[in-house]
């Protein structure tokens, strides 16, 4: 508003110069002279010219006043003012105040020439600063208005910006309190991915995800302990009430003569073996739980194989044990060959053929077989075959040689892992495959590498009844049996393939079981290679921090 008044003020400033420069007094006074002096008399019908005009005459008296403002307040007018004073302020402003009212106004001077009078004339232009102060006054009112509309128009719509961004924080916290109230399946919708409200949504949403899973499996894993605790009590009550029942048949008198005594002896004797083999299952199981430190090394699998069928023929000598080592089987490179033209005895193209032919595409074994026989023929000869040779049916010279066949080896089964653990799920795997089968019944071992997977692996095949494909899942938990009948028969005690399972997930590898072709069941380890990985590495597989979640992650529901 200091601006616009100043801008104003200079205005007036410039208008008023612009009069006093002139002869406004002339349009508004007339003279005559009247003994010796000039009398000015205003003129009838006068114009409201919007400004004060004051003459003063050459001895510097004021000589007519005419007050063309609307304006009933006047201003303190000097009654003199001389023609020096005039050349002295003829380029300044005069500021000026009303006595009675205090309003300013604003003057300027100048020199003025009267007709028919050689005399210099001073006149006087004045103009009130009241219009000027009631514009800026107008002006400040319109802008605090506008200010103030604004201002309210503003806060309007930032209330209604804070509520629409901050509604999706309040879905935020509703589903937080969901969530504590302990309800985890709540998830955050209305995602828009581009924002940090609908990041954070992402996040949130992950986070809860991993949340439910590990309720979920701690849950699962309650309820697997529990039905864990009661059948391991199960298991040891039975062999405990077997011998309880035969001492108390005992003290009663019942068992008397010595062939009881001895069959009594020999079935408690069997209940505390079963009942000490139970509880090492249960103890090497809570050892593998509290996930102790392992001796990880690089391990060849061949002898470990070699080594349990070994141990395997000795306690079942009537068996048929065989090790199978897929790596020691060469792969056969076979080229593609092209033949030059056929060529007769005199070593000429045979007849009919002018152009190249290209022989059909023959088996491997036919390949392998013309090349041990070329072979042959070279050891027998004993030089290389020449271009002379051609009678024989050896290409001319300058014909292309026949691709030679080279073997191709394979990777060996090393993988990372301790070897007392593995000798002991081979070994648990071999008795399992014994408990199930024929004594008769032939048990194999073959090794091997998964190369897309960076894997070794080593199966245990069997041909007995094999594995139903639906309890395929079931088997490796701890106590489970397919029927109770079978395993009452076998003495298992349905930890087993827990302990296996068990270890081969603390080497960090994979165990599955799958059909054998002819009938049975095939069980492979799967351990990772030692040369895709040191130990050291190997070890810290499970210190790795989560995977960060990709920018563009949505969960499935908001997809």
């Amino acid at each position: 508003m200091v601006f616009l008044r100043t801008t104003l003020v200079n205005n007036l400033d410039e208008q008023l110069a612009q009069q006093a420069a002139g002869s406004i007094a002339n349009s508004i006074f007339t003279t005559a002279p009247v003994d010796g002096r000039v009398v000015f008399s205003q003129v009838d019908n006068a114009p409201q010219i919007g400004s004060m005009v004051v003459v003063y005459g050459p001895d510097g008296q004021r000589e007519a006043f005419y007050n063309g403002t609307s304006t009933t307040a006047l201003p303190d007018i000097p009654s003199t003012f001389t023609v020096e004073q005039t050349y002295s302020q003829i380029d300044r402003r005069i500021d000026l105040e009303s006595p009675e009212s205090g309003q300013h106004f604003l003057a300027r001077v100048g020199v003025l020439q009267v007709p028919g009078n050689p005399g210099v004339y001073t006149q006087m232009v004045i103009q009130p600063l009241a219009p000027t102060d009631r514009i800026v006054a107008a002006y400040i009112g319109i802008y605090a208005f506008v200010a103030l509309l604004i201002l309210i128009a503003t806060a309007l719509l930032t209330r209604w910006l804070v509520t629409l961004a901050f509604r999706n924080l309040r879905q935020v916290e509703t589903t937080a309190m969901d969530i504590a109230a302990g309800d985890f399946s709540q998830r955050l919708t209305d995602i828009v991915p581009d924002t940090e409200v609908g990041r954070l949504k992402t996040a949130i949403n992950a986070m809860l995800a991993r949340i439910d899973g590990a309720l979920g499996q701690r849950d699962a894993t309650v309820r697997q302990m529990r039905r864990f605790i009661g059948d391991a009590s199960h298991e040891l009550r039975t062999p405990l009430v077997t011998m309880r029942g035969y001492a108390e048949l005992y003290r009663m008198g019942a068992i008397r003569s010595d062939e009881d005594v001895a069959q009594s002896m020999e079935r408690i004797e069997k209940e505390a073996i079963r009942m000490g083999a139970l509880v090492e299952d249960l103890l090497a199981l809570a050892r593998l739980d509290e996930r102790r430190d392992v001796t990880i090394i690089a391990l060849d699998l061949r002898p470990i194989a070699r080594d349990a069928a070994l141990d395997l023929r000795v306690t079942s000598p009537q068996r048929e044990v065989t090790v199978d080592d897929t790596t020691s089987r060469d792969e056969l490179v076979l080229p593609t060959i092209t033949l030059d033209p056929l060529l007769d005895s005199g070593g000429r193209p045979a007849s009919g053929t002018g152009r190249r032919r290209t022989a059909p595409t023959t088996s491997a074994m036919a390949i392998a077989g013309a090349t041990l026989s070329r072979l042959r023929r070279r050891s027998k000869d004993g030089a290389e075959p020449t271009a002379s040779s051609s009678s024989e049916g050896e290409p001319a010279q300058g014909t292309p040689p026949l691709g030679v066949v080279r073997p191709v080896p394979r990777l060996a089964p090393i993988v990372m892992g301790d070897e007392n653990k593995v000798r002991q799920v081979v070994a648990n795997l071999l008795g399992n495959a014994r408990r199930f089968t024929a004594e008769d019944s032939p048990i194999g071992l073959r090794v091997g590498v998964d190369a897309e997977s960076d894997m070794g692996w080593i199966e245990i095949i069997d041909h007995g009844e094999g594995v139903p494909e639906q309890i395929r899942e079931q088997i490796f938990q701890r106590f489970w049996r397919a029927d109770t009948s079978r395993t009452r028969e076998t003495g298992g005690s349905g930890l087993g393939l827990s302990i296996v399972a068990s270890i081969v997930d603390l080497l960090h590898g994979t165990v599955d079981v799958r059909d054998t072709p002819g009938g049975g069941a095939t069980f492979r380890v799967s351990l990772p290679l030692a040369d895709r990985r040191d130990a050291q590495e190997h070890a810290l597989i499970e210190t790795q921090p989560l995977e960060r979640l990709p920018e563009n992650y949505r969960p499935e529901n908001d997809a």
